[in-house]
């Protein structure tokens, strides 16, 4: 009897055990996979006490409230190798839990101390007062040098012009007394009536021409007024440091024949130096004088052809007129064979320049840079002193031997210059011979054959012994 009450109870712990061990009440024998699914049902409870993030415990409540999951609970016990995966499985690896740790407690946090903050209120400042201006001290320089140089540009601009006028105010009588047009400009076809001035053209801001004619022995004369670049700024500041002055240049152009054939001219030392190197006739004929033998300032340098064209020109009154203006003659130039300047490059030049009769004199306004209108109007015996030379240099006659000695300088310059042109041309010559040797050598050696260069080699060392020999001259013997 107790053995089949122990048996008995053996057998209830028997089926209560297995009732423990398969809580779905199936089968063991008839599940093939039962024993991996003890295994998964073991692990459940290890993946809960790790995973403790608010996120993976809405996350497992998503899946078992949706019918979606209990869908997919089925389908994991009729076949565990197959694997389902969510929205929520794909952004995983995004949500990292010590990344947002204690997010929700100072979410919660702020939310009871925003009552406590103040309310901020920015003040609202004038848009004119928000502006650095110390970010700007390069702009507002350069605004106040352009703004300097503008009104420094009207103001000699002006001034240049006034002076221009006062010069023509004051020495209108003089031209309109020894000119019939005064003023032509080249373009209108209207003349000038007596006793009116036409055009004083302007040429720049501080170049102003006056075009005369009408006189006689007189082709034309033009009066150049080159004042000092007053309306450049950085000219006027170069001025502080080097003064100049003011200039009043006439060049009178004379009628073929009228006067003498002589070089002359009177100038400043420095500016002498300057002309008789620069100047194409000044640097052929004249030669420097010493100006002790004439009654004239020691500033002066005479430039002269003909001793006696020197004497006729510093007669009397010329003398007197260069010791009153001894600073404002700057040089006085009387040529029958002006050309202008000399060339840069004489080896372009082939043929000899036009020569003319000209008398060109270069004033200076007194004042240094700092002239008035009263300086300008000062300057009207210097204007008469040009007409007084016009008249001079047509009535000069050299003698004999001066017009012959003349004559020689002149014909010594043709021959010169043909020499040279001479000279020019064969070294040109000889430049296009010595690049055509060139070239034909290049073509030899280019051929590479040994038979031609050597011919030619041969040819040519003979071509130059031929050339380095010297040359004899025949001489013809008469027969007895």
């Amino acid at each position: 009897m107790r053995l089949s009450i122990c048996l008995l109870v053996l057998l209830l712990l028997c089926v209560e055990l297995s009732h423990q061990k398969n809580p779905h009440d199936a089968d063991i024998d008839d599940n093939d996979f039962a024993e991996f699914e003890d295994i998964e049902d073991e692990e459940e409870p290890s993946v809960l006490e790790e995973d403790r993030g608010a996120s993976e415990q809405e996350n497992a409540g998503e899946k078992k409230s949706s019918p979606q999951a209990a869908v997919d609970d089925k389908d994991e016990d009729e076949d565990d190798e197959a694997t389902v995966e969510t929205e929520d499985d794909e952004f995983e690896h995004f949500t990292d839990e010590e990344e947002f740790e204690g997010f929700d407690r100072e979410k919660t946090a702020g939310k009871g101390k925003s009552q406590d903050l103040p309310d901020l209120k920015i003040a609202k400042v004038p848009l004119h007062l928000r502006t650095n201006w110390d970010s700007f001290y390069l702009e507002m320089l350069m605004l106040s040098g352009l703004g300097v140089y503008f009104l420094n540009f009207i103001a000699g601009k002006s001034k240049n012009n006034k002076f221009a006028q006062a010069w023509l105010n004051a020495h209108k009588d003089i031209l309109l007394q020894n000119f019939s047009v005064v003023g032509d400009d080249g373009v209108s076809k209207e003349t000038t009536t007596e006793g009116q001035i036409g055009t004083l053209m302007k040429e720049s801001e501080n170049v102003y021409a006056l075009w005369c004619s009408g006189r006689i022995y007189v082709e034309g004369m033009l009066v150049e007024l080159k004042f000092l670049k007053r309306q450049d700024l950085i000219s006027t500041m170069a001025h502080l440091f080097k003064p100049l002055s003011d200039q009043v240049m006439v060049t009178v152009h004379l009628d073929t024949g009228v006067m003498d054939k002589y070089v002359f001219a009177v100038a400043q030392k420095k500016t002498a130096a300057k002309i008789h190197k620069e100047i194409n006739d000044l640097a052929q004929f004249t030669e420097k004088k010493s100006s002790e033998k004439f009654n004239i300032p020691s500033c002066f340098q005479i430039l002269s052809e003909i001793g006696e064209a020197t004497g006729h020109v510093l007669d009397a009154k010329m003398c007197q007129v260069l010791t009153k203006y001894s600073e404002s003659v700057e040089y006085i130039h009387i040529s029958d064979q002006y050309s202008g300047l000399k060339a840069q490059d004489e080896s372009q030049q082939q043929k000899m320049p036009e020569t003319k009769p000209v008398l060109i004199f270069c004033f200076n306004v007194p004042g240094k840079g700092k002239s008035t209108v009263a300086d300008i109007e000062k300057m009207r015996e210097l204007l008469q002193l040009v007409m007084y030379c016009i008249d001079k240099a047509s009535r000069i006659r050299l003698g004999r031997e001066s017009l012959a000695k003349a004559e020689k300088n002149r014909q010594k310059a043709e021959e010169f210059f043909m020499k040279s042109a001479h000279a020019q041309r064969q070294e040109a010559a000889q430049q296009r011979r010595e690049e055509k040797r060139r070239q034909e050598k290049e073509r030899i050696m280019t051929e590479e054959d040994p038979d031609k260069t050597r011919k030619w080699e041969e040819r040519e060392s003979r071509r130059d012994m031929k050339r380095k020999q010297p040359k004899m001259k025949m001489m013809k013997v008469k027969a007895m």
